[in-house]
Parts: C-alpha cells; sequence; structure tokens
C-alpha cells in the first residue's frame, strides 16, 4: 500500500489531489455535536495543501437515497474543516456537476474544497458495477490523484471508496495508515492478556467478531442490550429487554466454544431496569432498580450493567496488556444508564494496557462523558470498519488502494 509521504516525495504541487475522507459527523439541527472524524483527517489534508496540492475533500454523510437532501449537507462539515486548517474552504453543492467542476478549477495551490455529499448521486453506492464505475469515472475527471482517508468507509464497495482507486494513481492518508496499524496489533501483534469488551444493542451485529475473537482474546465481557440473549440462553429471565430469541442457539454454541478453548466470557451480574424507558421525564431514583441477573421483573428492561458488575469488569481489564472496545454497555445517551458506559472507559484509562476504543457509539460515548481522548491508545474512526477487519474480512477500501 502506498503511503501518503511517498506521494509526496513524488510532488503533488500543482496536482489536484482527491481526498476520500469520512466526514460523517452528527449533527443537530444543522450543528455538528462530534468533530472527531474532521479532525483525524485534517492532518492527511493540511500536509498536502502545505505541499501546494489543489487538495478536493469528498465523503458521504448520513443515508440520502441517491438524491440532494439538505438535512444531510457537508456544508456545515466543511465549514469546520477550514475552521481547522485556519484557511478559507471551498465549497461545491454537487458531486460532479457544474458547481464542482468551477469549484476545482478555481482552486490555487495549496487551497482546499470540499465537494457535497457523495450520496446525492445513487451511482456512488449502488450495487450495478457499470453504474458506480461511471459515477467514479466523472468523480475521476476532477483529480490527478487519490489518497484514501475515509477508514470509516473502507468497508463499502462504494464508487469514491474502491472503484475511484482503480483509475487514478493512489496512495493511503495518514488516518487509514494509522487505524490499520492499530488493527495489526489486535490481531497479528496482539500482547497478552488481551481482554475484549464488546456492548451494543444487537448481539447479531457482533456474532462475527465473537467467532474470531474466541480463538484470539484471553476474555471477552459482554454488555449493552446484547447482553440479554446471553443471559436468557443461559436460563435467565430477562422481561422486557433487547433479546434476539432466534441467536440463542449460536449464543449457546459460542458459550461452549469459550469454555472448550479457555476463553474467559464474562456476563453482567447485575443489572439496573425501568419500565418506563424511554418515557422517563418527572422519574425519580425510586423508579429505578438494580436488580441481580437472576431477578429482572418480568415487566422491566435492562438499560445498563450494575454496580457490582461494573467492579468485576473493572477488574478483568486491571491485568491487560491490549483491551479492544467496542459498544456502550448502556444507554449511555441517559444519564441515569451512563453510569456502566463510564465505568468501562474509566477502567481502559486507568489501565496500563495499549486500548482501543473501536469507533461508532464508543468513540461518541468517551466525547460525550467527557473522557480525554489522549487517555486512549487509539480512538477509531469506523466502528464498522474495524468489525469487519477483526472479522478477518477483506475490505474493498483498502484492497483498493493496495491494487
Amino acid at each position: 500500500m502506498k503511503t501518503i509521504d511517498e506521494l509526496l516525495a513524488e510532488g503533488v504541487k500543482g496536482k489536484r489531489v482527491f481526498v476520500r475522507a469520512d466526514l460523517n459527523v452528527p449533527l443537530a439541527e444543522g450543528t455538528i455535536t462530534d468533530d472527531g472524524r474532521i479532525r483525524a483527517v485534517q492532518p492527511t489534508i493540511a500536509k498536502l495543501a502545505e505541499a501546494g496540492a489543489r487538495v478536493i475533500v469528498a465523503s458521504h454523510l448520513g443515508r440520502p437515497k441517491g438524491a440532494p437532501d439538505p438535512a444531510f449537507s457537508l456544508a456545515p462539515a466543511a465549514e469546520r474543516l477550514g475552521e481547522l486548517l485556519g484557511a478559507d474552504v471551498a465549497f461545491a453543492t454537487d458531486t460532479v456537476g457544474d458547481s464542482a467542476k468551477a469549484t476545482v478549477a478555481a482552486l490555487a495551490d495549496g487551497q482546499v474544497a470540499v465537494i457535497e455529499n457523495l450520496r446525492f448521486n445513487a451511482g456512488e453506492t449502488a450495487k450495478d458495477d457499470a453504474e458506480r464505475g461511471a459515477f467514479a469515472d466523472r468523480l475521476a475527471e476532477l483529480a490527478d490523484f487519490y489518497v484514501g482517508d475515509g477508514f470509516g468507509a473502507v468497508h463499502r464497495k462504494h464508487a469514491s471508496v474502491f472503484d475511484l482507486p482503480a483509475r487514478l494513481p493512489h496512495a493511503a492518508g495518514y488516518l487509514i495508515a494509522t487505524e490499520v496499524g492499530v488493527l495489526k496489533k489486535l490481531t497479528d501483534e496482539v500482547k497478552r492478556p488481551y481482554v475484549v469488551v464488546l456492548g451494543g444493542a444487537k448481539v447479531s451485529d457482533k456474532l462475527a467478531v465473537i467467532d474470531q475473537l474466541l480463538g484470539k482474546a484471553d476474555r471477552i465481557l459482554i454488555g449493552g442490550g446484547m447482553a440479554y440473549t446471553f443471559l436468557k440462553a443461559l436460563g435467565h429471565e430477562v422481561g422486557i429487554s433487547l433479546l434476539q430469541e432466534d441467536q440463542i442457539p449460536k449464543v449457546k454454541e459460542y458459550m461452549q466454544r469459550a469454555k472448550d478453548t479457555g476463553v474467559e466470557l464474562v456476563l453482567p451480574v447485575d443489572v439496573l431496569v425501568s419500565k418506563d424507558f424511554p418515557d422517563l421525564k418527572g422519574k425519580t431514583p425510586a423508579d429505578f432498580e438494580t436488580v441481580d441477573v437472576d431477578g429482572i421483573p418480568k415487566e422491566k428492561e435492562g438499560l445498563d450493567i450494575g454496580p457490582k458488575t461494573r467492579e468485576l469488569y473493572a477488574s478483568k481489564i486491571t491485568d491487560a496488556e491490549t483491551v479492544f472496545w467496542n459498544g456502550p454497555v448502556g444507554v449511555f445517551e441517559h444519564p441515569d444508564y451512563a453510569g456502566g458506559t463510564t465505568a468501562i472507559a474509566q477502567a481502559l484509562v486507568d489501565s496500563s494496557a495499549f486500548t482501543v476504543v473501536g469507533g461508532g457509539d464508543s468513540a461518541a460515548a468517551v466525547r460525550t462523558l467527557g473522557f480525554d481522548e489522549n487517555a486512549f491508545g487509539h480512538i477509531s474512526t469506523g466502528g464498522g470498519a474495524s468489525l469487519e477487519y477483526l472479522e478477518g474480512k477483506t475490505l474493498p477500501g483498502l484492497a483498493a488502494l493496495e491494487g
């Protein structure tokens, strides 16, 4: 995989460099609530601009249906990128149309432009190779070189991720190089004990990675909504908690495999429950109950790991040399159910291990809960991409950069 430093050594002054970034940031009424992904790609963009390149930044945001939708405009991201770079960033109001062409043509050496949301064009995500390729052809007309640095999208076979690198001389940006280096430390160069914390809502989303980790991790700690399928598999009543009954046979199989392979699979011993979630307005602490996992009321829902589980999980992290965490272990967006996720984050901060926060909601939780990002070994920008890499899948965006 060619590096951006190799590309810079060849000279990019005056050249149009297309940077596939991941500016898919959360927005609340047009305001960015977490700019982590923009900050993550800033070093690549800044370095290219300093070298005199004419930088064209492209990304997706959200899931528009192949047509322009103001709710998913990249304009706020372009504005924030300009603030981080300390320079004006031009913005094209389309992807490959008149605005994009004119904006790119107007760039001087060292200037940066952002084109509108790639998913406003149906060709970006098309399943049909020809349709996707046709869009990639039009994108290629805008540039002389391609730099892939949108790690959060490398698991997608999309035009700007997979097809475009085949049409231009290409290299990997600093962010992708960093992300891949970290993932190798979780797969090929693991320091033990290796502890994995998995949370999130659906156990089905994590089965493939559990399958791989059963042969690699020393301990797997389970939390979040997915834990209740494990607890049900053990015969516990889980009330109205999140449950995927159809996954119970697979969960039982994995629990047995963990025993057979000597992997310590750790489940909650107590949980916080309520019967009123998400309608919690006006509730008092008395409305929230902590129960052992063998005492979950039929009419209540588990929403966070309890204090005994928090202590247990922290103790399982203490002696680790490597920790990977993907998925909050409770409904951290609500302060009454953020305690478990806070405890996991604090355990990682207190650990001397190489700690990796696996993107997505986990990264959002770390920032929302006020933790210093520098207290972790690495905070990934791609939850889905990280998981698929750990599952052993070939990621289209990385394969394209290696071609």
